[in-house]
């Protein structure tokens, strides 16, 4: 890990003091082409719900709590006005999300070389989320993997591999390149959906290879999402080692993962149109010194 993880680090490539990692990759000109995929109006949003039926089980995460703070039942206002609001009380990364630059790092550095005793309790003084305020958007590709195996879902431990997505790229007739947002589809949402079983569904988990971290640096990839919960196949590769992709994309490479996707309406419409390329659109929220965010992309096409 350590060894791929110095082979493709990118410190340094946009500034000995950038917080943006591979969104760099998103330029001014790759925006304006990948608007122009908008052609038929067609929006997938791609959040799951927001709710108590999610797949976290407890422990470190929950799902989130939404609770009333007024309902207007008891209010006299004058014109007989009444109002309602409500709170969430929720981990960041409990629903789909992405993984901010501060999240993952080793060997006392996060990505850039920026200090990884910089996370305390008032979150990260550098790398935050906030960084990627401007919005996450440009040309998005599904990679179905799950489809171009066979199957409604891959098994838990099931090793995506580069040759998978070279398979993936000729079966969509697409061509991934610099600054893509690549989503690659396991079927692991259909999976959660069918079973309602959290503990089954975060127990392991079909997913990407150590060796994809060289394809992705290959093509420029910017961003890469998926419909499971850790981006990565678990249990992993490597034996006393846990998640080595993470810390080869996140810390060494500066590329933000999206997670607990669902891509089961907008995978069907692919497979009955025959385009897998798309408009995304991801802004993070902007929480300061924020290790990640919640999300609802948007694929539009």
């Amino acid at each position: 890990m350590r060894e791929l993880g110095a082979e493709l680090r990118n410190w340094g490539r946009w500034g000995t003091d950038d917080e943006r990692g591979t969104t760099n990759l998103i330029t001014p000109e790759a925006l304006v082409a990948a608007a122009r995929l908008v052609r038929t109006g067609k929006v997938f949003d791609l959040g799951i719900p927001l709710d108590g039926d999610g797949p976290q089980p407890g422990g470190n995460r929950i799902n989130p709590i939404r609770l009333m703070s007024e309902n207007g039942q008891e209010q006299v206002l004058p014109g007989g006005f009444k109002w309602a609001d409500d709170y969430v009380f929720m981990p960041l990364q409990s629903a789909s999300q992405y993984d901010g630059l501060a999240h993952v790092h080793y060997d006392g550095q996060l990505y850039n070389g920026h200090d990884g005793a910089g996370i305390t309790v008032k979150g990260a003084q550098k790398l935050g989320i906030e960084n990627q305020s401007k919005g996450i958007a440009g040309r998005g590709v599904l990679l179905d993997i799950a489809r171009l195996r066979g199957v409604d879902w891959l098994a838990a431990g099931e090793v995506i591999t580069p040759e998978d997505l070279d398979a993936a790229e000729r079966a969509a007739g697409v061509r991934v390149g610099p600054g893509d947002i690549v989503l690659f589809r396991t079927g692991y949402r259909a999976k959660f959906l069918a079973e309602r079983d959290p503990q089954s569904f975060m127990a392991g988990e079909p997913g990407l290879g150590l060796a994809t971290a060289r394809w992705f640096k290959e093509r420029d990839v910017a961003v890469i999402g998926s419909d499971n919960w850790a981006i990565e196949v678990l249990p992993g590769e490597h034996e006393g080692a846990l998640f080595e992709l993470h810390m080869v994309l996140i810390r060494d490479m500066g590329m933000t993962l999206a997670e607990l996707l669902d891509f089961e309406e907008l995978a069907a419409d692919c497979a009955a149109d025959g385009v897998y390329e798309f408009f995304y659109a991801g802004p993070p929220l902007k929480f300061t010194r924020g290790v990640g965010s919640p999300i609802n992309p948007l694929a539009i096409k």
